[in-house]
């Protein structure tokens, strides 16, 4: 395989081999070590709760294999081999971090503080270690199948998203960052090197790739885009059924950037008119009338654009087709502005296109599972991060251990 296909086609999720079971203590752990019956019979206790963190074939039965010493933390870990495959296991408490690197309460706090986008070497200067010792600590968290990880049920899938590409730039060269937003997560994320059709295409088929690995029937049934032609067609060439709907803020921004004052006032007023519509034939109407006000008061590139609004008629006017769509794109708008502060305190990325795809999909997960201020979760107790609210539930109420225990088997049931 050359190098353009190794970056067309991402590596598998590492992990896939490692089960991550949550303990209260480790102390906790460490009496199950030292007796196999209270092992065996606290992990049939969380494999009843939580069976999407364990093989499919775990309820044919298995037994404890052999184990090994991670020299670095002193932490013993146990092996199982499941008595139907005769694949082997590893069994990793959630307060050790993946290949034994740390202890999660020790990277915690400082892999936190890159929600906010704190410079690696900053970490470093207050933490211990060096910078490239956190930059590869922060780039593991991008490593597990991202939609296997972020939705635990079939159920909770959104099916109804929203796409959009941000321009970075990778080693000074322009790049963009196709995204896929559902239910308040951030379901795919890629790097791609050009704006055009079969480039976004591959971007955003690692989001259909990883979805349908996880539920193979998976077929989501709407995507709001911008109008951008190659990413439209993109996700027409990955969901022949899907419905796209056109992002309607973008054509009101397209109109508060022709005009000024009052006359930006009566024009913005307008054109909310038409997309408050309660109805299809009722958007038609309004939108004809937005389009005829134009021809006899308004003139220039501002005249221009509300008459290429009117012929999108078709493309706005699909989102009454399905209810549940979205109708803008402010859901990826959101998340891009964040990312894009994460991305400039890093002074965006360098390497190569497969570090800085490992980058956006860290700071993906990251999203996910990021807690949320303390005056949210004072005001409505029952929310705690994306994640538990797409699932309605958390493994753990820290978020590197809710994260580590999420991505148990590398976030894929085999």
């Amino acid at each position: 395989m050359n190098n353009t296909e190794s970056q067309k086609k991402p590596h598998p999720s590492r992990g896939r081999k490692t089960i991550c079971i949550p303990f209260a203590s480790e102390a906790q752990y460490q009496q199950c070590l030292e007796d196999v019956t209270l092992y065996r019979t606290y992990l049939t206790q969380v494999s009843r709760q939580h069976p999407e963190l364990f093989p499919q074939d775990w309820p044919h039965g298995y037994r404890f294999h052999d184990g090994y010493r991670v020299r670095k933390q002193d932490v013993t870990l146990r092996r199982i081999k499941l008595t139907r495959t005769a694949e082997v296991y590893t069994l990793r408490p959630s307060f050790l971090m993946p290949y034994g690197v740390a202890r999660t309460a020790d990277v915690e706090k400082a892999l936190y503080l890159r929600q906010w986008g704190v410079p690696f070497a900053a970490l470093a200067h207050v933490f211990g270690r060096d910078a490239m010792y956190w930059y590869r600590a922060w780039l593991s968290l991008g490593r597990p199948n991202l939609v296997g990880t972020t939705v635990k049920y079939a159920a909770r899938m959104p099916r109804d998203l929203v796409a959009d590409e941000k321009v970075t730039w990778l080693a000074g060269k322009e790049v963009v960052v196709p995204t896929t937003v559902g239910g308040g997560c951030v379901l795919g994320i890629s790097v791609a090197t050009q704006v055009t059709g079969p480039a976004l295409q591959a971007a955003y088929g690692e989001f259909k790739t990883e979805a349908t690995t996880v539920q193979p029937a998976y077929a989501p049934r709407s995507v709001c885009t911008d109008g951008l032609a190659a990413t439209r067609e993109a996700w027409r060439q990955l969901f022949p059924r899907i419905l796209l709907v056109l992002c309607f803020l973008h054509a009101i921004l397209k109109l508060r950037e022709r005009c000024r004052g009052t006359l930006r006032h009566h024009v913005l007023e307008r054109a909310w008119q038409v997309y408050h519509a309660g109805t299809k034939a009722q958007f038609a109407h309004r939108l004809r009338r937005l389009a005829a006000w134009a021809r006899t008061s308004l003139e220039g590139s501002l005249a221009q654009t509300v008459a290429k609004i009117a012929r999108q008629r078709d493309a706005f006017t699909s989102a009454y087709a399905c209810p549940q769509a979205a109708r803008t794109t402010n859901a990826v708008d959101r998340v891009h502005n964040h990312l894009d502060r994460a991305l400039y305190t890093m002074r965006y990325c360098h390497g190569s296109q497969a570090s800085a795809r490992l980058a956006v999909r860290a700071w993906a997960m990251q999203w996910n599972f990021h807690p949320y201020g303390a005056r949210l979760r004072h005001d409505q107790p029952t929310r705690s991060s994306p994640f538990a609210d797409l699932n309605g539930f958390h493994y753990h109420p820290n978020w590197l251990h809710n994260f580590l225990i999420a991505s148990s088997l590398g976030g894929l049931r085999e």
